[in-house]
């Protein structure tokens, strides 16, 4: 184990691994019960997709984890399965094995600009003080989604008479009324969090949703209730395995010449967010603790492009989203939650190993798995994101002209809960400030194509 994982060489151990592999297991489980309840809603069978969401973060991961040998999960992506739901499937009416077979084919896309260097180029375009944002975005983003699982941010709906008055906001937020069993849970893991975080107990993350959890028992938080037997689950995943290659698939989506150019603009759509999602994911997370490693930022400097860890980290999550669409889900991405644990110590590919092997497990243990409830959870999510933070440091912020597009980037993360959509913004407003500043001839070719394909997707968004 030592001689494949090189796990001296990293730093880290046999137990620091499995610690980090379980907190991030438990950090990003919610999936296995929340992707089968969003794409449910098209029509798919809860229990094929529960099946595909774990055989797609399984094998996700498992390349993630032996062929990259760095510590990232896999699974399928929140945000693209609502896209996948709500935009592609009820608002331009796209069948859910339609919406698969696109889905399949952004995976091929991804797997085409990763083999051919383009993700390794678009990096090395990314300026350091947009890489450093990035990083610390990435944390008020964990942050923000830790908050809003247990709707401590609450959300009320504009007073009508106000909006008369020139009031543009659709809501206003604002802190929750500390009155329900979810937000008390949700506190006391967030105060364990952050004692075992000060006090730097091993395995404090872990140990923090472990207690959680089992306080949440007694407050009828932590319940089985919602169990579905695996007999049912097992029956109805022919349904969806495969689904996209059938005529009601890939046969439909292309026997109407009309809607090509609708299809076109969905498949860009997809694979923006799934490339952007994971190279915010790589380089907010990779950099600061070395997963990547000083040399790979040398050779990225070189013009050599960065290490084979890189490189093979960026292929295995390429093939993840054809794998997932097979098996019958959305976007299948490298998810943000493997910060929890990154900051638990997991340093190789063996964090990722436990990762799939506790999906695996799940698949037999569901009920109990799902049983953790988000308020176990969140609070773990929100110190992770604090810890993450810490890159925005680097930035000059009294330099006008690299705190905007950093700003742009990092804040607007947490407000568009997108971390493709932060990039977007800090990558428009960087070439803004630099067109100001006559100094467009240090934007790199590639940051200029990017800004402008955010820009025409917003476009196309707004207008089909």
């Amino acid at each position: 184990m030592e001689k494949f994982f090189h796990l001296k060489e990293n730093g880290t151990s046999v137990s620091t691994e499995v610690m980090a592999g379980l907190t991030t297991f438990f950090a990003m489980s919610y999936i296995i019960v929340v992707n089968p309840q969003i794409l449910s809603q098209t029509g798919m069978p809860w229990g094929g997709v529960f099946l595909a969401t774990i055989i797609a973060a399984i094998i996700g991961t498992l390349v993630m984890g032996l062929f990259a040998n760095v510590p990232y999960a896999q699974a399928p992506g929140m945000g693209l399965n609502a896209f996948f739901t709500y935009t592609v499937c009820f608002g331009l009416g796209f069948t859910w094995q339609e919406t698969l077979a696109m889905v399949f084919l952004c995976g091929l896309i991804n797997i085409l600009i990763t083999v051919t260097k383009v993700r390794k180029m678009i990096i090395k375009a990314i300026p350091e003080p947009l890489q450093q944002a990035i990083g610390g975005g990435i944390g008020l983003f964990v942050a923000y989604v830790g908050l809003l699982n247990v709707n401590f941010i609450t959300f009320t709906p504009k007073d009508t008479k106000a909006a008369g008055q020139g009031l543009a906001t659709g809501a206003t937020p604002g802190m929750a009324t500390l009155n329900s069993p979810v937000l008390w849970l949700f506190l006391i893991g967030l105060l364990l969090a952050i004692v075992f975080t000060i006090l730097k107990v091993k395995g404090g993350l872990l140990i923090t949703i472990i207690i959680t959890a089992v306080i949440g028992i007694p407050m009828g938080l932590t319940t089985m209730s919602n169990s579905v037997s695996l007999g049912e689950t097992f029956s109805q995943l022919p349904q969806t395995f495969g689904a996209l290659f059938t005529g009601e698939g890939f046969g439909s989506l292309f026997s109407d010449p009309a809607k090509l150019p609708l299809v076109l603009v969905t498949i860009f759509a997809f694979s923006m967010s799934d490339t952007f999602d994971t190279l915010g994911t790589f380089i907010g997370t990779g950099r600061r603790t070395g997963i990547f490693s000083k040399a790979d930022e040398e050779s990225l400097e070189n013009g050599h492009g960065f290490s084979s860890k890189m490189d093979k980290a960026l292929f295995a999550d390429s093939i993840a989203t054809s794998i997932g669409a097979i098996c019958g889900t959305s976007n299948t991405t490298t998810y943000v939650e493997s910060s929890a644990g990154i900051a638990a110590g997991g340093r190789t590919g063996l964090t990722s190993v436990i990762v799939a092997a506790c999906f695996a497990v799940s698949a037999f243990f569901a009920p109990v798995i799902s049983a953790v409830p988000s308020a176990a959870t969140a609070g773990v999510l929100v110190i992770v994101g604090c810890l993450m933070a810490a890159s925005l440091k680097e930035v000059k912020w009294d330099d006008i002209t690299e705190a905007i597009p950093a700003f742009f980037a990092a804040v607007f993360m947490a407000f568009s809960y997108s971390i493709s959509y932060g990039i977007a913004g800090g990558f428009i407003t960087y070439c803004i400030v630099k067109v100001c500043k006559k100094k467009a001839n240090e934007v790199h070719p590639i940051v200029w194509i990017v800004s402008a394909l955010f820009i025409l997707d917003f476009i196309c968004m707004a207008v089909l």
